[in-house]
C-alpha cells in the first residue's frame, strides 16, 4: 500500500497541547520584545514634585503655616490635584492600550444542503485573539510616550500652581493685617478729628477762633468718619476673600498685631541664575516643551509613515482545513510593519477534527500607495507643526525671563524702600520725644502730643507694611522662579 504524503492523525489532545504551546511561545516572544520600549513605573502621587531648591529657604510662623495647612484643603489646591491624578490616569490608560491585549470570543453557525433532502449540521468555534504593539512606532506606543510628556507637564503645573496659591494666600492674609491696621489708624484719627473739634468749638465760642476754623474741623471730621467706613468695608472685604481662597470661614485676629509676618524667604541675587531656573522649569515652559515633544513626535510619525509600505507578514499552522473543506485546531500570528503590531490567534472548533492533517501556511502582503496618498502634505504639515512648537517655547522662554526680571526689579525696590521707612518711623519717635519735652515745658498742648502719638503710630505701621511688602516680594521672585516649596511652606509631605 502506498504510503500517505499526510503524516499520521494526531491524538486531539496532543494536538490541543501543541496548539496553545504555539501560540504561548509567540506571544512570550513578542513581550520579551516590548519590555524595553515600557516605561518605569509612575511614581506614587503622594509625591510627584522634586524636592525644593536649595536657592532658597522658607521661614513660616506657627500661625501662618495653620493658615497654610488649611489651604491644603481648598478647593483650588484639591483641583489641582485632581487635574494631575487625571494626567495620572491618562498614563496608566495609555500603558495598558501598548500592553497585552486579549479577546475571547465565540462563532457558531448552523448550516443546511443541500436543501432538498440535507440535514442541519451546526458548529461551534472559539477563538483567542491577543495583539501586541512592539514596534517602537507604534502608535500605541507613542501614545505612552506623550502621556508621559503630558504627566511631566502636568507635575510642573501641579506645583506651580501650590506655590501661586501659597503666595496668594500669604498676599489676601498681608491685605487682611493691612486692613485691619487701616481701621486702627482710622478709628484713632476719627477720636483725635471728634477731641479737634470740640476744642474748636469752645475757642469759637470764647472769640479765639473764626468760623472757617470750626468749619475745617467739621470737615475733618467728616473725613475722619468716611475713612474709618471704608477702613472697615476693606476689612470686611479682605476677610471675605481669604475665605473665598480658603474654601471655608477664615478667624482673624481683632488687632493688626496679632498678625504672623507673611513666609520669609531668602533667593540669591544673581539674576543668571534666577532666569536659569525659571526657564528650566516654569509649567508654561514646561507646556511648551511637551508641545514640541508632541509635535516632533507627528514629524516622526508622518515621515515614517510616507517612507514605510503596508506590509504584513503572517503564520498559520494546525488543522489548516478538513475533508468538508472547514478549518480545524489553528493558531496564527501576524505582524504589521507599519502599524507595528503583533497579533495572535488561537481557534478551537467545538467537534472532532481528529482525522484533519496539520500543516503551516506562510503569508505576505504588502500595498504602497502610488497616486493621491497625500502623505507628502501630511509631512510637509507636520514640519510647520514643529516649527510653530518652536516658536512657541521660545516666546514662553523670553515670557518668563520678562517676568523674572520685573518681579527682581520689584524685590530690588521694595528693599530700597524698606530703608527710608525705617527711618521716617525714626524720625517720627524723634519727634515723638521732642514733642513730649516741649509738652513739660509747656510750649504745645495734648491735642499736639496726640497728633505727634498718631505720626509715630502711622508711621510704625507704614514699617511693618513695607517689611510685609519686601517679604511678599521675595516670596513673589521665589514662586518665579519655582524655587519656592509649596509644600515645605505648609508643613506638607515630601
Amino acid at each position: 500500500m502506498p504510503q500517505s504524503k499526510f503524516p499520521p492523525p494526531q491524538p486531539a489532545g496532543r494536538l490541543r497541547r501543541q496548539t496553545l504551546l504555539l501560540g504561548l511561545s509567540l506571544l512570550a516572544a513578542a513581550q520579551a520584545q516590548q519590555a524595553p520600549t515600557t516605561p518605569a513605573p509612575l511614581a506614587t502621587p503622594a509625591s510627584p514634585l522634586p524636592a525644593a531648591s536649595p536657592l532658597s529657604a522658607v521661614t513660616v510662623a506657627p500661625e501662618f503655616a495653620e493658615l497654610l495647612a488649611e489651604l491644603r484643603r481648598s478647593p483650588d489646591w484639591r483641583a489641582a490635584d485632581l487635574k494631575f491624578r487625571s494626567a495620572q490616569l491618562t498614563l496608566d490608560s495609555a500603558r495598558t492600550r501598548a500592553g497585552l491585549n486579549l479577546t475571547a470570543g465565540a462563532d457558531a453557525s448552523l448550516t443546511r444542503f443541500p436543501w432538498e433532502g440535507g440535514s442541519w449540521t451546526g458548529a461551534t468555534t472559539l477563538t483567542v485573539t491577543a495583539g501586541l504593539s512592539v514596534l517602537p512606532w507604534s502608535a500605541a506606543l507613542e501614545g505612552v510616550r506623550g502621556a508621559q510628556r503630558a504627566l511631566d507637564s502636568a507635575a510642573v503645573e501641579l506645583r506651580a500652581t501650590r506655590a501661586a496659591l501659597t503666595l496668594q494666600a500669604a498676599q489676601a492674609y498681608e491685605t487682611a493685617r493691612s486692613a485691619a491696621a487701616a481701621q486702627e489708624l482710622a478709628d484713632a484719627q476719627l477720636a483725635l478729628a471728634t477731641r479737634q473739634l470740640e476744642v474748636a468749638q469752645a475757642q469759637r465760642t470764647q472769640g479765639l477762633l473764626p468760623a472757617e476754623a470750626v468749619l475745617g474741623q467739621q470737615a475733618a471730621l467728616e473725613n475722619a468718619r468716611a475713612a474709618q467706613g471704608r477702613a472697615t468695608r476693606a476689612a470686611a472685604q479682605a476677610t471675605r476673600a481669604l475665605t473665598r481662597l480658603l474654601g471655608q470661614p477664615v478667624t482673624l485676629p481683632a488687632q493688626a498685631a496679632g498678625f504672623a509676618p507673611p513666609p520669609q524667604v531668602t533667593v540669591t541675587d544673581d539674576l543668571s541664575i534666577l532666569i536659569a531656573r525659571a526657564q528650566q522649569r516654569r509649567p508654561e515652559v514646561a507646556r511648551a516643551r511637551a508641545g514640541l515633544g508632541d509635535a516632533q513626535a507627528g514629524l516622526s510619525a508622518a515621515q515614517l509613515d510616507a517612507r514605510l509600505p503596508d506590509l504584513t507578514a503572517g503564520v498559520r499552522a494546525g488543522q489548516l482545513v478538513d475533508a468538508q473543506g472547514n478549518a480545524g485546531r489553528t493558531v496564527s500570528g501576524s505582524l504589521n510593519l507599519k502599524a507595528g503590531t503583533l497579533g495572535a490567534q488561537v481557534s478551537l472548533p467545538l467537534r472532532d477534527t481528529s482525522a484533519a492533517p496539520n500543516g503551516v501556511a506562510l503569508s505576505l502582503s504588502a500595498s504602497l500607495p502610488l497616486l493621491g496618498s497625500g502623505r507628502g502634505l501630511a509631512v510637509t504639515q507636520a514640519e510647520l507643526g514643529a516649527a510653530q512648537a518652536q516658536l512657541a517655547l521660545d516666546s514662553a522662554l523670553q515670557s518668563v525671563e520678562l517676568d523674572v526680571r520685573s518681579r527682581f526689579d520689584t524685590w530690588t525696590d521694595e528693599r530700597a524702600a524698606l530703608n527710608a521707612a525705617r527711618l521716617n518711623d525714626e524720625q517720627a519717635r524723634t519727634a515723638l520725644g521732642s514733642a513730649r519735652a516741649r509738652l513739660d515745658a509747656g510750649l504745645i498742648t495734648t491735642l499736639d502730643l496726640q497728633q505727634a502719638e498718631l505720626t509715630v503710630r502711622q508711621s510704625a505701621l507704614n514699617l511693618t507694611a513695607q517689611q510685609n511688602a519686601a517679604a511678599l516680594a521675595a516670596l513673589a521672585l521665589a514662586q518665579a522662579t519655582t524655587d519656592l516649596d509649596p509644600l515645605l511652606a505648609t508643613g506638607g509631605p515630601r
